[in-house]
């Protein structure tokens, strides 16, 4: 029921991202048309941003079906990391984005322009209603999965970007203020760069194989260690797969000398105990007694 629960919800995601594109598409295309016309720099980094968009939503759809394929004996996990995969490469894409924008931003700061203000409102306003629209088909995904928040984020950042420059463009129409355009530029890739340095860290701590932040390495060991028969568990290596798949694999030492029926007992009370008390789902035990090798919680192999 889990297994084909998660391909329904898979295909949903998908068919999200699939509406959250052709609405990107038609953003970025009005949007740098109009930064032209306009000459509205603030305008064309939204367009820019929106094109990142489409390129990242892009990356996470075909992300999410290739997870969903079918493990083999040359790829035996599958293409389960994809979708982390993506979501790196789409935090990646939003600061390198935020850093061309800052150089962008203060060459005009320099060098103010008059703009075109109605055409910046009025596309920026277009912009805030499709990806407002698109962030909305999101939210519930992102909460779930890590290549959908990497879509969502570039969404909703975007749509945050797009107010910005309906502030600037109302500020230039009443106010003729145009160096103000390049301050909400900045501002808007600074934005970039905090959102995408947070995204950054957790993809690459998932591709790195690093221990989840909400796990206590020592936390499981004493627990571990507590339960009948056990001596200690030491090597231990814990690490995400993806967003659903939590991995521990480890030595145990056990106190005597018994059969492999008597340990399969010793491992569902392991695997009961990790699962309830860590949501650990995917357990890999090397059973030992009086094994001489390290001991350490730690070993470097």
């Amino acid at each position: 029921m889990s297994h084909s629960h998660q391909h329904h919800t898979g295909k949903v995601n998908e068919n999200k991202l699939l509406l959250a594109i052709v609405l990107n598409i038609g953003i970025t295309v009005a949007q740098v048309i109009g930064g032209f016309i306009s000459g509205s720099l603030a305008l064309l980094s939204d367009a820019l941003h929106n094109f990142s968009d489409v390129i990242s939503l892009l990356v996470s759809y075909f992300a999410s079906k290739l997870s969903r394929k079918q493990a083999s004996t040359n790829k035996t996990f599958g293409y389960k990391r994809a979708e982390i995969l993506a979501a790196f490469i789409n935090a990646s894409t939003l600061i390198i984005i935020a850093v061309l924008l800052i150089i962008e931003s203060v060459k005009r700061f320099n060098n103010p322009e008059e703009i075109n203000s109605n055409l910046v409102i009025w596309l920026s306003a277009l912009a805030i209603a499709f990806n407002g629209f698109s962030v909305l088909l999101l939210k519930s995904s992102a909460e779930k999965n890590i290549n959908m928040k990497s879509a969502y984020l570039h969404l909703l950042t975007d749509m945050l970007a797009s107010v910005a420059v309906l502030i600037g463009g109302l500020l230039m129409k009443f106010y003729e203020i145009y160096w103000v355009d390049s301050i909400l530029t900045l501002a808007i890739a600074l934005y970039l760069i905090w959102v995408g340095y947070d995204l950054l860290k957790t993809s690459t701590k998932m591709l790195m194989l690093f221990t989840p932040d909400h796990i206590k390495v020592e936390d499981i060991v004493n627990r571990v260690n507590s339960l009948e028969r056990v001596k200690k568990l030491h090597h231990v290596h814990v690490w995400s797969l993806n967003d659903d798949e939590l991995h521990l694999e480890a030595h145990v030492d056990l106190n005597e000398n018994i059969s492999v029926e008597e340990f399969d007992g010793v491992l569902k009370s392991i695997e009961k105990l990790l699962s309830e008390e860590f949501y650990i789902n995917h357990i890999t035990l090397q059973p030992e007694y009086n094994k001489q090798d390290p001991k350490d919680i730690i070993v470097q192999d």
